[in-house]
């Protein structure tokens, strides 16, 4: 027997009669029970609890200037073992690693000269 879902719709964003609504019911519903905080309530319109958390959650935006690029590279076994040793932070390590032989061996191209970023 297949399971009814709930179907996914997008919430409007609430307008001012609905916000100001929620808020007189609240502050009726608080005079009545004074043991019970609303002041960090959530009003939603429904749709489920994982809809609701779905809606208040915040992703982080795009970089607007980026200063690291994603890359795919392949270590020895050995050196990854030996970063990871260290916890979290070992790609930041990595890196900070390369940035240090890079400031005692300058790049260079088949012209001689240091090379610079495309």
């Amino acid at each position: 027997m297949p399971i009814a879902r709930k179907s996914k719709t997008t919430s409007q964003p609430f307008s001012a009669a609905e916000i100001a609504a929620a808020k007189a019911a609240a502050k009726a519903l608080s005079s009545r029970t004074s043991a019970v905080d609303w002041s960090h309530a959530t009003v939603t319109r429904g749709g489920g609890v994982a809809a609701t958390i779905g809606d208040l959650r915040r992703t982080r935006g795009p970089n607007k200037n980026p200063t690291k690029e994603q890359v795919a590279i392949r270590f020895d076994r050995e050196v990854l073992v030996a970063f990871r040793a260290g916890g979290p932070g070992w790609q930041t390590r990595i890196n900070a690693a390369l940035k240090e032989w890079l400031a005692s061996h300058p790049a260079k191209c088949k012209s001689g000269r240091a090379q610079t970023d495309r």
